[in-house]
């Protein structure tokens, strides 16, 4: 992939795999017209345009999966039907950053998606290399059995990131791996489409969580030690929302929540000096919460063209808990909307992991005009409130109250070869740069096979 900016070479590296962060870019694209032709009339049989441009008020915006007929150019043009319970998609792109985050001016994005919904299994897997998100479901009627691996094990240096300066001496070479496993229910709920349920699940969890130290790490910084980790997850799902035909939500209503309880087997106090440490009486056991509310719907008196969105994430680390390996991350990318994607708090402009909480609350409201069946622009405003972790010079790791907004101009296309096309730009006020405001553009390319 070629660069015309000078990135760290850690982060490009990283970067280019960590694209879990990005799952909800992986928006299965299934089946939209050539975005280079103008459209005359988009609505299906018997039905004429939307009111906006002199058509009827009959106009409908085609929707995920269903068939869609159109005229191009004076030619009719017929969208099949298509199945949007097998989906193999390749996520493509990168963002930049002005000024640069760190030492980083631009990372680029790569992950490959793949869904499988049978009758009686399905399996939902975002491959990134180092970081994976892989789960496999077995049903029983309602009832399931729930396996899921996660791993975040990116073999380079991670530097923390204060006033726009990498903090060399906090170096390290860190990650985990979890292995979950239990019973969940899941029913099918309205409008019974292949991402509509409400599930739930509880899941024992087993993993391993590392750390080891680079040429660059400070030599008063102790890191914890290697060691077994062991808890427990509750988590609640449901989606009833409708997606149009690039996958965006068009209407209805998302919510979720993950209860954590984690135990790590060996441990000890950590950090740099004494009044800087963690204690191993407050971090060894920790407790999280995350949970996030979503709606989509029309706006009274306009077309079916406009849409309003909205959408709340929130999380909370209780007591002295939260610590540099444990904090809840939040990053960019493209906004959420493929159903497993939902949970992800995105800040826009926000590169992979920079942002480290362990309390937040995250409000975000969008407006988005269909310009064309296969492209839509949109307008998004987000507000966010967070215990931020901060670092100085000296590797003094803590938690302290920010507050920020972001203004988000996006536009998401459909493109040749069955595939889609998403670039945003965003504009923060300072809650990225710790005060100082600047802007981010990411451009995504999904393909489907």
């Amino acid at each position: 992939m070629s660069r015309c900016v000078t990135v760290s070479q850690g982060a490009l590296i990283a970067s280019m795999v960590l694209a879990v962060t990005f799952l909800g870019p992986v928006r299965a694209q299934q089946g939209t017209a050539l975005a280079g032709q103008k459209v005359e009339v988009s609505a299906p049989p018997g039905e004429s345009g939307g009111a906006d441009r002199g058509e009827t008020a009959e106009y409908r915006t085609p929707l995920a999966g269903e068939p869609f007929h159109t005229v191009f150019m004076g030619k009719p043009v017929a969208i099949p039907a298509q199945n949007r319970g097998s989906v193999t998609a390749l996520t493509l792109g990168g963002g930049g950053y002005l000024p640069k985050q760190g030492e980083t001016s631009v990372t680029p994005i790569a992950a490959l998606f793949l869904m499988r919904d049978w009758q009686s299994s399905r399996t939902r897997n975002v491959i990134s290399i180092f970081v994976n998100d892989l789960e496999y479901d077995k049903s029983f009627g309602n009832l399931e059995l729930v396996a899921r691996l996660e791993n975040n094990t990116v073999p380079f240096g991670q530097k923390d990131v204060v006033n726009d300066h990498e903090i060399k001496t906090s170096d390290t070479i860190w990650g985990t791996v979890t292995g979950s496993l239990g019973p969940g229910l899941r029913y099918k709920v309205a409008p019974f489409q292949v991402d509509n349920d409400l599930r739930l699940q509880l899941l024992g969890k087993a993993g391993y969580f590392y750390a080891k130290r680079t040429g660059d790490t400070g030599p008063d910084l102790v890191l914890p030690p290697e060691t077994m980790l062991y808890g427990v997850k509750l988590r609640g799902r449901y989606d009833g929302m409708r997606r149009n035909l690039l996958e965006l939500p068009h209407s209805g209503m998302a919510a979720g929540f993950d209860l954590d309880y984690m135990h790590r087997d060996r441990w000890a106090d950590f950090g740099t000096t004494p009044d800087a440490l963690f204690s191993k009486s407050n971090t060894q056991d920790y407790t999280q919460l995350n949970g996030y509310l979503m709606a989509a719907g029309g706006i009274p008196g306009l077309s079916e063209k406009n849409r309003i969105l909205f959408s709340l994430h929130g999380g909370a680390t209780p007591g002295k808990s939260a610590d540099r390996y444990n904090a809840i991350t939040i990053g960019g990318g493209p906004l959420p909307g493929e159903t497993g994607d939902l949970c992800r708090p995105d800040y826009p402009g926000t590169m992979f992991s920079q942002v480290l909480v362990s309390n937040y609350a995250l409000a975000a409201l969008e407006y988005r005009r269909e310009l064309a069946f296969f492209l839509y622009l949109h307008l998004r405003e987000t507000l966010i409130w967070a215990d931020r972790a901060s670092v100085t010079a000296t590797n003094r790791f803590f938690f302290k109250s920010s507050t920020g907004a972001a203004t988000t101009i996006g536009l998401d296309t459909g493109f040749f070869w069955n595939s889609e096309i998403y670039l945003g730009y965003s504009w923060d006020s300072g809650f990225i740069r710790n005060g100082k405001p600047g802007s981010g553009l990411i451009l995504i390319w999904n393909k489907s096979f």
